[in-house]
């Protein structure tokens, strides 16, 4: 399964034509392998990792530092971000039985 970021809105439009460009191409190359994908909006992910949807990246960063035993400071901050998409992915995730 595949754990994505759901986006809301960009102050940047050059970043989100380049964003959106990218969620394109994953979710075509996600469906054509057949992988379920699931998104998860940013109060979803902080509030699955941390219990408190308003949780700023620190508090999320040592959220997941503690819930994969990681000694050392996640670098860089898109790094702990996508671990915990990750964990909030596989928190969520019901296999589909045959």
């Amino acid at each position: 399964m595949a754990a994505i970021e759901r986006l809301f809105f960009f102050s940047n439009q050059k970043t989100a034509l380049a964003v959106s460009e990218m969620r394109g191409v994953l979710f075509l190359t996600l469906a054509k392998a057949k992988i379920p994908i699931f998104e998860f909006t940013p109060l979803e992910i902080k509030q699955g990792v941390t219990s408190y949807g308003r949780a700023n990246k620190v508090q999320v960063e040592k959220m997941v530092r503690i819930i994969l035993n990681i000694i050392t400071p996640i670098k860089p901050d898109d790094a702990a971000d996508a671990l915990a998409i990750a964990i909030c992915g596989a928190n969520n995730y019901t296999p589909f039985i045959k």
